[in-house]
């Protein structure tokens, strides 16, 4: 029976049916885990470049800070003449600058984590670079996306917190219709402030991965600038005459107008009482959202599937 025992432990069949010889597939929280140290890496070391030459990063921070500054004072230049952007779009002054402190947020959160790593796309191409990426083990879209950090860029992103407490503040005490900024408003905002980041992230993957067919994509970021350029502004100025077919180009088709529409209008205004047609705005904000990462990722990976290394 000991004999017997034995030889069935060592038995080819015995160690196929033996619990240890199964696979395990690592939990899916211990996945994330993963990625996020990986993440944590990629930005503690884009950092520790940074630092190494710091002239140039304060520089770069001071370059944006001015730039924004500078659009700060033309937009109070303009409100010496109207007290809102459009006839009755309800777009004051302070209710315009909490749109500016916005358009902030979401423009250097991408410029920061994606904008480097899209630019630099093409290059890693034409070097034989993806060909290292395709070989590690993570996912190669993860990896081109977020492998390296513009710690500067975020210099913009505490512009717009100045800026948007200081809106806030004068809605909150203006003496007609003060607005109550309630928790269920700051969440929704932030919410929908990382649904316009995702959208703005997948246009910016589908623009670089145009590279894999195209050789090099040098006028990525002009591209960029033109398309986004119409979201920086309320969707209103564009619902009058010919305006209305840019207004439905780039709400359904490229839906960068309620990246910063939706989660500007959210903080801006009351949330009771709301127009008839900004709770489907806000509910097609999140459609636009799932569908633009899901066209993204379709277009990365069928971009990968062309892609026959730098040799050939």
């Amino acid at each position: 029976m000991l004999c017997h025992r034995n030889v069935q432990a060592h038995s080819p069949l015995a160690t196929r049916h033996s619990p240890l010889a199964t696979p395990v597939t690592p939990p899916l929280s211990t996945h994330r885990t993963r990625y996020a140290k990986v993440f944590l890496t990629f930005a503690r070391n884009s950092l520790v470049r940074d630092m190494t030459f710091r002239a140039n990063f304060l520089f770069q921070c001071i370059s944006s800070i001015s730039w924004t500054l500078m659009n700060v004072g033309f937009y109070l230049i303009i409100f010496q003449f109207t007290s809102s952007i459009g006839e009755d779009t309800g777009w004051g002054k302070y209710q315009f600058f909490l749109f500016l402190a916005t358009t902030w947020f979401i423009n250097s959160l991408v410029q920061a984590f994606f904008m480097p790593n899209a630019e630099e796309f093409s290059e890693l191409i034409r070097t034989g670079g993806l060909d290292f990426a395709l070989l590690k083990p993570i996912d190669t879209q993860f990896l081109i996306s977020f492998r390296r950090v513009d710690w500067s860029a975020l210099s913009n992103f505490a512009v717009g917190v100045v800026m948007l407490v200081w809106s806030m503040v004068h809605l909150a005490t203006r003496p007609v219709d003060p607005i109550d900024f309630s928790l269920l408003a700051i969440s929704l905002y932030i919410f929908y402030v990382l649904c316009g980041v995702m959208i703005m992230y997948s246009l910016m993957i589908c623009l670089s991965a145009t590279s894999i067919w195209l050789g090099r994509n040098q006028t990525l970021y002009n591209f960029w600038f033109y398309i986004t350029n119409f979201s920086r502004y309320p969707m209103e100025i564009y619902q009058r005459s010919w305006g209305w077919s840019l207004w439905g180009l780039f709400t359904f088709a490229v839906p960068v107008l309620v990246v910063v529409n939706v989660p500007a209008r959210i903080l801006a205004r009351p949330l009771d009482p709301r127009a008839w047609w900004e709770v489907p705005l806000a509910l097609f904000a999140i459609a636009a959202t799932a569908i633009s990462l899901f066209v993204s990722r379709w277009v990365f990976k069928r971009a990968l599937g062309s892609y026959r290394s730098a040799s050939s």
